[in-house]
């Protein structure tokens, strides 16, 4: 199945492959012509003592010489250029299978793994199927042209060395499961090694308030240990394989030798002929050599291969594909509705998170769900984002089931103000045309302005050119918040979704953000969700959640008359 694969990635550039095995045929048969050169020079033209057919010769060789240096450059070229594209494109692949995986892959997969996927492993596979193919084939050819011109110089010395090929197959056999199976072990350890080094390096600040320098160093150095016993492992099994070949190897050439010149006292070959031969026999122990090298490189690609190849065939268990289902609802009017959910996430299946969860929102209606912490707020967020799919129940859209409409389509009607705003490593404007990317300047300003953006944006001496950063670390919470709004005012979502959107920021941002999104809400549909109950006081509805389920809902006002219900205790909490 793997090889099959392999094929897969190599089809699409076989021109380049096709002439590269045309030179690399070329490259092998030069080689195989140089004995014979050498056969005759000794044969023919030092016997005679001819000088000119010394010349001749020379000149043979140097031919065969040049024809196959610029064969092998362009052998190279070819291949390696097609080793490089092979594995942008698997790259690529790779990526995008990650970026349309449902939310719950990211769940269970470390980010430091998924890295390693795509830089390691996928390097792995780059020589696999590029270069060494290229020198598996040129070895392979160079072995059986070599075994055949042997064979026509002396049958006799040829099948004593024939006797030696057995070990040699059986032992790279069994040394290349050994070593695929560790490969794979060592890929896995180093894309730990991968996950602990991104956690160290992103999580800097944290590490550095609580003194844990030493610790996370520690813990980086005792998984790279991991790795080297594992890797150590492999070189051993490498190393046994590659000393045992080349001890047979060499044996056979000394019993060769030994056999040769016997030949030659006894009149049986000619002296060109046993040197010839010799160099045939070397020829073919370094190809074998060089094949049992190559061998243990594919069954470590093998080994990579096999979750590169796992997560670009997995399917998402809910399609994330743009325009999968093309359906969309024209005359969209925008009311939300969840029916009756009941809802785990995957990693714990055996908790729920919502049961029994029943809401409405009408179009232009601003609705607030309240409630402890682990009630199950942000959760409804992400199911009407559809990043989930509950496991009772449905979500609709204007009474049609989301799951049915084009999920990207889908997406696009709802904006989200979270309270960890993500921005890219790049400029305030290219964060900006997430919201909407054929936003123009004047749709860019205006939003800025309706979000109090600007006030901060026209200090800065690129203005809307600024680059913010890697997540945004030049820019304050206030800022990024901002900037959140202003992105969901380009997108113009049906449903703009507020989950704690100021819930960390001080009073002086706070402030700037609550202006940014009371201008945001006008005449918007808007789910609110916050600890900080002074934020939805003025929602059309609260509802209030307690272990995933609806017990209250009313206005702020009509929550506040009853002195026994969940909301007015946790107001007397906030406000005494």
């Amino acid at each position: 199945m793997t090889y099959r694969k392999f094929w897969s990635l190599m089809k699409p550039h076989k021109y380049y492959l096709f002439w590269g095995m045309f030179f690399l045929a070329v490259s092998s048969s030069m080689v195989l012509l140089y004995p014979q050169a050498i056969k005759i020079l000794i044969d023919e033209s030092l016997t005679s003592k001819d000088f000119n057919k010394v010349n001749q010769t020379a000149l043979i060789m140097i031919g065969i010489f040049v024809i196959q240096s610029i064969s092998s450059g362009l052998r190279y070229f070819l291949f390696t250029l097609t080793g490089q594209r092979i594995v942008m494109e698997l790259r690529s692949q790779l990526f995008e299978s990650m970026m349309f995986q449902e939310i719950s892959f990211f769940d269970k997969e470390e980010t430091g793994q998924l890295m390693s996927r795509l830089s390691s492993d996928t390097t792995t596979l780059q020589n696999a199927v590029s270069v060494n193919i290229s020198m598996l084939v040129r070895f392979l050819a160079t072995t059986l042209g070599g075994f055949a011109f042997m064979f026509y110089t002396s049958w006799k010395l040829t099948l004593t060395i024939i006797l030696v090929v057995p070990p040699i197959a059986l032992g790279a056999a069994y040394f290349g499961r050994k070593i695929r199976r560790l490969s794979r072990a060592a890929q896995d350890e180093l894309a730990i090694v991968g996950k602990i080094a991104e956690e160290g390096i992103g999580g800097i600040r944290t590490l550095r308030s609580f003194g844990q320098e030493k610790r996370e160093t520690k813990r980086y150095t005792d998984k790279l240990q991991s790795y080297l016993e594992i890797i150590q492992k492999r070189i051993v099994g490498v190393s046994v394989l590659l000393s045992s070949t080349t001890l047979l190897g060499q044996m056979s050439i000394v019993f060769v030798v030994w056999l040769g010149g016997k030949s030659v006292f006894d009149g049986q070959m000619s002296l060109g002929e046993l040197t010839s031969f010799i160099f045939y026999m070397i020829t073919v122990a370094f190809a074998l050599g060089a094949l049992g090298n190559l061998w243990a490189d594919f069954m470590s690609a093998i080994g990579a291969s096999e979750r590169v190849f796992e997560i670009i065939e997995q399917k998402p268990a809910m399609d994330q594909q743009p325009g999968s289902d093309n359906k969309q609802i024209d005359k969209l009017q925008g009311h939300f509705g969840l029916h009756n959910l009941s809802f785990s996430y995957p990693t714990r299946p055996d908790e729920l998170v919502l049961t029994d969860f029943q809401l409405s929102i009408k179009p232009g209606e601003k609705v607030a769900l309240v409630g402890s912490s682990g009630a199950g707020k942000t959760t409804v967020a992400k199911l009407l984002l559809g990043f989930y799919e509950p496991q009772v129940g449905e979500i609709q859209l204007d009474h049609t089931p989301i799951r049915g409409l084009d999920s990207h389509w889908y997406r696009s009607q709802i904006g989200l103000v979270a309270q960890d705003t993500f921005l890219i490593s790049a400029s305030i404007k290219d964060n900006l045309y997430y919201g909407n990317p054929d936003a123009s300047d004047k749709d860019i300003e205006e939003a800025c302005r309706i979000a109090n953006a600007d006030e901060f944006i026209d200090r800065f001496d690129h203005k809307i050119e600024t680059l913010v950063g890697e997540r945004g670390v030049q820019l304050s919470g206030g800022q990024k918040q901002r900037l959140a709004i202003a992105r969901a005012i380009l997108k113009k979502p049906k449903l703009l979704i507020l989950d704690e959107a100021t819930s960390s920021l001080d009073t002086k941002c706070e402030e700037l953000v609550k202006l940014a999104l009371d201008q945001l809400m006008e005449d918007q549909t808007t789910l609110i969700m916050a600890h900080r109950l002074s934020t939805v006081k003025n929602a059309d509805r609260i509802v209030v959640m307690d272990k995933g389920r609806i017990v209250q809902s009313g206005s702020h006002d009509q929550l506040m008359r009853d002195s026994q219900g969940l909301y007015y205790q946790l107001v007397q909490k906030q406000f005494g």
